[in-house]
């Protein structure tokens, strides 16, 4: 027998629709759906919250070698001028080399990084920028959680939709 609802739709609407409203979820930490969706929301975030308390703290710093371009005082690139073997003079981007400490995923970590990436989806912000879920899973919403043993979520109804009369519900982390 299955498992989970159906929802009225397709699989690949279905899963696309989860999907969207798990994101959700994780980046405003409140969704307002209907029950039945929420109930499947639910199951899908305590889920990837409870791998995310899991694997929280599995990682090592290791020091990492990178080569950047090297700034001047405004900020610009600085820049060399090189003759090239044909005989021709082109400007050359200088780089310098530095070293700082970043963290390694534990293969654990990283398999459960993968995992909560197939359940979400890539986010931006209004400026353009990327915004890592699977970082904000791991550095906000684990801590907050490391004591609690399941139950990450909460349903509160909030009456009928003005329309169709579907029960509308709040879906927030805990």
């Amino acid at each position: 027998m299955a498992t989970n609802r159906k929802l009225g739709r397709t699989t690949d609407i279905r899963l696309a629709m989860l999907k969207g409203q798990l994101t959700d979820l994780i980046l405003h930490e409140k969704i307002e759906t209907t029950e039945a969706r929420a109930k499947e929301v639910k199951a899908m975030a305590d889920s990837i919250i409870a791998l995310a308390v899991k694997e929280k703290d599995n990682f090592e710093m290791v020091d990492a070698k990178i080569y950047k371009a090297k700034l001047d005082s405004k900020g610009n690139k600085v820049t060399e001028l090189v003759k090239s073997k044909n005989g021709k003079e082109y400007l050359k981007v200088v780089k310098e080399e530095t070293t700082e400490k970043r963290q390694k995923d534990m293969p654990s970590r990283l398999n459960a990084r993968r995992k909560m990436m197939t359940m979400i989806n890539k986010v931006t912000d209004s400026e353009g920028n990327k915004i890592d879920l699977t970082s904000k899973l791991f550095n906000e919403i684990a801590p907050k959680y490391e004591g609690r043993v399941g139950g990450y979520t909460r349903i509160i109804k909030a009456g009928p939709r003005r329309g169709d009369a579907a029960e509308v519900v709040i879906l927030q982390l805990v």
